[in-house]
């Protein structure tokens, strides 16, 4: 399966960011904690040369805390990265990403640290903005691309862009798209909603079985992401007229479920997960 979800306001977005970096002294990356590497877009990595960056893994509140780790130790490794695990909407996380800046980039006790946000659509930059901030600067929302143009908020000793969610004309790595959309990084409109909902129950079978099993009180562990589907479509009532079972119903819940926590802290990969192709290109770009 290819996501090409790439609307015009994206495409001069990612221009207006790699003219802005010029003048910025650090990049803040947000990426989602439950998939840093499918939620980090490959474009931001080419243009950023070695502008330091602050990596933030957000929504670690939902992530698995021991993968977490993991990938902090991971991006640990890499050149001008510091990574930073979060939850956007607790104030005294938030709160670490001001000082890690002004940490990083040396300045002078009159000059403000330029800082751009970045990261794909529905990643939680404009939360964190309005969390650091301490008033509502920016539009939020659970819906992907809500920002469109880039937005200028001064802080105390910090000037921050917000820009746009960005992600990339072609995902055509399967695996990397199915991640995605589960997490709702990208529009329902632009994927088969019940093929990600059985790619990811099959994920969830292999890797967090007992959450599960727990959350839908099944008694039997099913096979495959279509038994899954069929046991939560039967626990929830999820039955079109003649009790033929909806399964886009019972995706809908399973996904839903997923992104908001209710099933349990759950990563959707690690670093190992990386293709080896794109480790390779890494280490010859450093």
């Amino acid at each position: 399966m290819s996501i090409q979800w790439f609307p015009g306001h994206m495409y001069k977005a990612l221009k207006e960011i790699e003219d802005s970096l010029k003048k910025t002294d650090i990049l803040i990356e947000l990426t989602d904690a439950r998939l840093p590497y499918s939620s980090s877009n490959p474009s931001l990595g080419t243009i950023r040369v070695d502008k330091p960056c602050i990596k933030i893994l957000n929504k670690a509140d939902l992530a698995d805390p021991s993968i977490t780790e993991i990938w902090i130790e991971y991006f640990e490794k890499e050149t001008g990265i510091k990574p930073l695990a979060i939850s956007a909407d607790q104030v005294s996380d938030v709160n670490q990403i001001p000082a890690l800046c002004k940490q990083i980039v040396k300045t002078g006790k009159l000059k403000n640290v330029r800082a751009m946000v970045v990261g794909i659509p529905n990643i939680g930059k404009s939360t964190i903005i309005n969390t650091m901030a301490g008033r509502k600067v920016n539009k939020v929302g659970n819906v992907p691309a809500i920002t469109r143009h880039q937005q200028r908020v001064g802080l105390k000793g910090l000037d921050i862009s917000d820009t746009p969610g960005v992600l990339w004309p072609d995902i055509d790595d399967e695996i990397k798209g199915l991640k995605l959309a589960a997490s709702g990084a990208v529009s329902s409109s632009v994927f088969d909603f019940q093929d990600v909902a059985y790619h990811t129950g099959n994920y969830l079978l292999k890797h967090y079985n007992e959450l599960l099993m727990e959350r839908y009180k099944l008694k039997k562990e099913p096979s495959d992401g279509t038994e899954l589907l069929e046991a939560i479509g039967k626990k929830r009532g999820c039955l079109k007229k003649g009790g033929i079972l909806d399964y886009y119903k019972a995706a809908d819940i399973l996904l839903l479920e997923l992104r908001n926590g209710n099933i349990g802290r759950i990563s959707l990969e690690k670093p190992e997960d990386i293709p080896v192709e794109t480790i390779e290109k890494s280490l010859l770009n450093e």
